[in-house]
């Protein structure tokens, strides 16, 4: 069967012990650039957005992330009322909320 097949000669690896840190180097080179593109600029977007919500008070022009353009009537906690219509009022989770118009975006449209 030698002829078709060479024989295998084990021989024994080196036992050598290289750097721990050089072994785990990409690894932590990776979660750098992970950190930099996606983790912190949305930790970013977050932190502005909280503090867009938190400034929200009554008479504010906002737009919903569905679209729908409305002014701020009360605030709560969680929960802010909007009208979006002459006698027409909907309630909303703060985080619904996509932007804060300039003053007076509502009634130029």
């Amino acid at each position: 069967m030698s002829f078709f097949i060479s024989d295998a000669m084990a021989q024994a690896a080196p036992a050598t012990q290289g750097n721990p840190i050089a072994s785990f180097l990409p690894l932590i080179l990776l979660f750098v650039v992970f950190y930099f593109l996606l983790i912190r600029p949305q930790q970013k977007k977050a932190k502005e957005h909280k503090q867009m919500v938190e400034s929200l008070k009554k008479g504010d022009e906002i737009v919903t992330q569905g679209g729908i353009l409305g002014k701020v009537t009360q605030v709560g906690e969680s929960y802010l009322t909007v009208e979006i219509a002459d006698g027409v009022e909907v309630k909303l989770q703060t985080h619904a909320i996509a932007a804060v118009l300039p003053k007076g975006t509502l009634k130029n449209l």
